[in-house]
């Protein structure tokens, strides 16, 4: 295999999560007054940094609310997001080989590293995911490469040797950033067309075309 390091985005890449996603929305907006968004204009939000999705489905632009409606929102998703997330038909088959072939696989992501860590403890997975980087161990989120930059660097990983795969305009920036060789999937909202703006190596229906 070309690469020896598989590094991916979460939401929308390893795993469908939009129905605890919008569900948590839904349930957090009627918790605090505040006029529900369709569903498919939430979908659109995955991926985003979390004040970034909740200032365009709000208009909550004030820190102190946003903490609040954060803080809501966690309340419903420590119930509901983990139940509601489920691998992509292909995932762990794709992660078995990667790690099969001896490469190391990490998760850069703007969801919280214990969420995504307890669906990978509660499917039995968790040995095929070396290093996972959460919204929590960052300071800047994607497009921004700092947590690709902190994967490299507790990985030790060349460059040359490293993709990272995604489903979003965010992933194929931060890529692009990072220096690194980017995959494009399309199981999320973003088109082909959206993601071809960005350098990448391949544009994929599935991981299982990955490799």
């Amino acid at each position: 295999m070309k690469y020896k390091y598989y590094f991916f985005d979460f939401d929308y890449t390893l795993a469908n999560s939009e129905k605890g996603i919008v569900v948590c929305f839904q349930k957090t907006v009627e918790k605090l007054n505040i006029p529900q968004k369709g569903e498919e204009e939430i979908k659109k939000t995955i991926g985003m940094p979390m004040m970034d999705a909740i200032t365009h489905l709000t208009g909550i632009k004030n820190p102190a609310e946003q903490q609040l409606f954060l803080k809501t929102y966690k309340k419903f998703a420590d119930e509901l997001m983990t139940p509601n997330t489920v691998f992509f038909p292909d995932t762990i088959a794709a992660l078995e080989k990667i790690k099969a072939d001896g490469c190391t696989t990490a998760i850069i992501s703007t969801k919280t590293r214990h969420r995504i860590s307890e669906k990978f403890q509660l499917d039995g997975y968790s040995h095929l995911i070396d290093l996972i980087i959460g919204s929590e161990d960052t300071t800047a989120y994607k497009p921004n490469p700092e947590g690709i930059n902190m994967a490299l660097n507790l990985t030790h990983a060349d460059k040359q040797q490293v993709i990272y795969v995604g489903d979003s305009i965010y992933d194929a920036g931060a890529a692009q950033n990072a220096g690194i060789d980017f995959a494009g999937v399309l199981t999320g909202t973003t088109t082909a067309q959206e993601l071809a703006a960005f350098p990448s190596v391949q544009i994929i229906h599935c991981l299982s075309e990955l490799l």
